[in-house]
């Protein structure tokens, strides 16, 4: 009998060894998000700023700039858990203040794709990096029956 609760442990810490590499391993994919990005707009200069907060998890947030204020539109986490990848934005003003999650779709050195297919607008979030120092960041779906897509193409400033 001991020697099967010895080897329950062991696959145990196996699997959650393995979970860890594989959780790491996905956030350090997706690093080359890290930084703060800018898009000039006639409204305003909205800012994503991504910072590392942990082995399983980058933490970020939205925000425009007009003159002196600072309106912050949502903040983001990337979290590795369980077995994937998760984009999950709190919007000030939506869905009563809860974070929506959406499930990794893509992952490579170059594109980041989330989804979430019973959300209102939008249902896919993607990161798209064109070099070092520029995305674009999209958000697509249907609303209200029309499929809808916003892109907003952005320069890394730090």
């Amino acid at each position: 009998m001991k020697k099967t609760n010895y080897s329950m442990v062991l696959t145990g810490l196996i699997m959650l060894c393995s979970y860890s590499a594989y959780a790491q391993s996905q956030i350090k994919k997706a690093e080359w998000l890290t930084g703060t990005w800018e898009n000039k707009t006639s409204r305003g200069n909205l800012y994503e700023e991504w910072k590392k907060a942990g082995k399983h998890e980058l933490a970020g947030k939205s925000y425009m700039l007009k003159e002196k204020d600072t309106i912050v539109f949502e903040t983001l986490r990337l979290v590795a858990e369980g077995n994937g990848l998760f984009y999950i934005p709190t919007v000030k003003n939506q869905n009563d203040g809860k974070p929506v999650k959406f499930a990794l779709k893509t992952l490579s050195d170059t594109q980041l794709v989330f989804e979430n297919p019973q959300h209102d607008f939008p249902q896919l979030i993607t990161y798209t990096k064109i070099k070092p120092d520029s995305l674009v960041a999209e958000i697509s779906g249907t609303r209200n029956g029309q499929l809808r897509k916003q892109t907003f193409p952005m320069k890394k400033v730090k």
